[in-house]
């Protein structure tokens, strides 16, 4: 007697498989890309009060050691000598181009001095610098934690020394007040910011020839090579507070310039964040970049 196995229907796996896949829904399990935003987040309250005693630190520091100890340059000058003498050629720096305006229409009431081109060059440097924070102060996210007036602190740091922007890098790290309802920009503030692609070119244009009146101005007047012109610096803020006044400027707009780009990268068009958050890195140039690409469709 012949015994037939019966066979199990075979089943093709892959078969079934592939019809399974054929009716099912297709289901996307990926997320959806999000556009990269910037985000500001608050630092560590330690950190924060860390840098607020330091900020106010540099603040006794720069006082005392700039305008009341004697060992800064010109120890051996009296104050009415320096103050004097001070005046006097920023007076001059001012009044040039008035001067050269005179000469125009044929009046010479008074002649200016000749200075070297070192010293005008280092001087407007710091101030065609000084005249770009002022957009980047009026669009500050904190601004408002600075009860003063934003003109008035951008007027002295513009005119007088920069020492007045360290107490506002340490009053704008205080904790946000909640009750306080934001201020509109003034018209000065208005100005800047809207105008802030100008500010920039016109900025930057100044720091730029003044850099190279330092180093090539008055080719005729035997103030030397580019290498005399470096030793005149070095002697020059050995010898004059307003010049070591200016290199502290320079130091702290260097510390600075990043620092509150940084934390206002959300101003920047969306497009030129990457650009911008790593050009503020570099004096002056990461400055124009901001004012150059700030967003000014949005009121900041």
């Amino acid at each position: 007697m012949q015994l037939h196995q019966r066979r199990r229907p075979s089943v093709n796996f892959h078969t079934q498989h592939n019809a399974s896949l054929r009716f099912a829904p297709l289901v996307c399990r990926a997320s959806p890309r999000e556009e990269k935003e910037v985000v500001v987040v608050e630092g560590d309250d330690g950190m924060r009060r860390l840098l607020q005693i330091l900020l106010w630190g540099a603040e006794g520091i720069y006082i005392f050691w700039l305008f009341l100890l004697p060992y800064a340059p010109d120890l051996f000058e009296s104050w009415e000598e320096r103050d004097r003498r001070s005046l006097r050629i920023g007076t001059w720096q001012f009044s040039d181009s008035k001067i050269a305006l005179l000469r125009v229409v044929g009046i010479h009431l008074i002649e200016s001095p000749v200075l070297h081109p070192m010293s005008e060059g280092l001087f407007n440097f710091v101030i065609g610098w000084t005249f770009m924070f002022a957009p980047l102060l009026f669009t500050d996210y904190k601004r408002d934690r600075y009860k003063g007036s934003l003109d008035v602190l951008w007027g002295f740091q513009m005119f007088l020394t920069n020492t007045f922007l360290i107490p506002y890098m340490a009053i704008r790290l205080n904790d946000e007040d909640a009750e306080y309802i934001p201020r509109k920009p003034s018209q000065l503030g208005s100005v800047m910011i809207h105008g802030a692609p100008i500010v920039g070119l016109i900025g930057g244009a100044v720091c730029l020839i003044s850099a190279l009146w330092a180093f090539f101005g008055r080719q005729d007047s035997n103030f030397g090579s580019i290498a005399d012109r470096l030793e005149f610096l070095v002697s020059y803020l050995g010898s004059e507070r307003l010049a070591y006044a200016f290199i502290w400027d320079i130091c702290l707009y260097i510390i600075f310039q990043p620092w509150l780009i940084g934390d206002n990268l959300q101003n920047v068009q969306k497009s030129k964040v990457s650009f911008v958050r790593y050009l503020r890195f570099v004096p002056v140039i990461g400055l124009i970049a901001y004012l150059l690409f700030l967003n000014l469709d949005e009121e900041p």
